[in-house]
């Protein structure tokens, strides 16, 4: 019985570093090669081998967890040694500081839920704790299944040229979830409501909006994001460090602590 359970074990280790449907997969692979071996121990002891699989998937998920974990601690020192150099324009629009040490970029869509996540907790947090010593700044990177995400991005660029306080007052409305499910159904006219509402020049808006300079710009930033392998949002780079999805505050934080210890951060 006893080498019977240990082969079980030892198939459910092999291949269980990932998801149950391994483990699953595993069972099916040893009972096609030899359909009397585990057939047999789970006849005899079921809840011995239940729980043998279980504990072999525990184990496996918190082992590929520590894997994973000091595979993506040693990406960020990585970057930290070799940053991204994203460019910082003189005319963009800039939240916090300008000229700031810490330098946060992000690559957002505004009808991305999960941006709007990103902007709540790490954008408002980070811009909150490092006061007076981080810089933000917005870019774009409107998904192609996001409809009305580009047409958001020229408004939202339309605006900065007349006063990027105007474009942070767009960029905030549009990041709160009834504005993203009336910008869906109400496209460019929820936009211009929107516009108007802030006390935009709508005359000028209309003109810059479709011009070739913001779509440039915007365009730039696309590529510049692809550059760095960023194809989803919200993506961020922290002084050169990037940081692809939503992850948590304390993660920036992780980074930032990171890079005062190797000496490429003074605050």
């Amino acid at each position: 019985m006893k080498k019977l359970l240990g082969l079980a074990l030892a198939s459910t280790l092999l291949v269980s570093c990932v998801s149950d449907k391994q483990i699953t997969d595993a069972v099916k692979k040893a009972l096609k090669e030899d359909k009397t071996l585990l057939a047999e121990a789970i006849k005899a002891n079921p809840a011995e081998v239940m729980g043998a699989i279980q504990e072999a998937a525990t184990s496996a998920r918190e082992e590929l967890a520590k894997k994973r974990e000091e595979e993506e601690q040693k990406k960020l020192v990585e970057y930290a040694d070799k940053p991204l150099k994203p460019e910082v324009r003189s005319d963009d629009a800039v939240r916090g500081t300008k000229g700031a040490p810490i330098t946060l970029i992000e690559y957002s869509d505004f009808q991305c839920p999960y941006c709007t996540r990103g902007f709540e907790v790490v954008v408002k947090g980070l811009l909150e704790k490092y006061d007076g010593k981080i810089q933000f700044i917005y870019k774009h990177l409107p998904l192609s299944f996001h409809q009305e995400a580009k047409i958001a991005a020229q408004y939202y660029e339309g605006l900065r040229i007349q006063d990027p306080k105007l474009a942070f007052k767009f960029h905030d409305e549009l990041f709160t979830n009834e504005a993203q499910s009336k910008l869906k159904s109400g496209k460019e006219g929820y936009l211009k409501k929107l516009a108007k509402s802030l006390g935009a020049d709508m005359g000028k808006l209309a003109k810059d909006v479709k011009s070739e300079a913001v779509l440039k710009r915007i365009a730039a930033d696309e590529a510049e994001a692809r550059k760095f392998g960023i194809q989803g949002t919200p993506g961020f780079i922290i002084n050169g460090v990037p940081v692809k999805g939503a992850y948590p505050l304390d993660h920036f934080e992780k980074i930032i602590s990171m890079l005062k210890s190797k000496g490429k951060l003074s605050i």
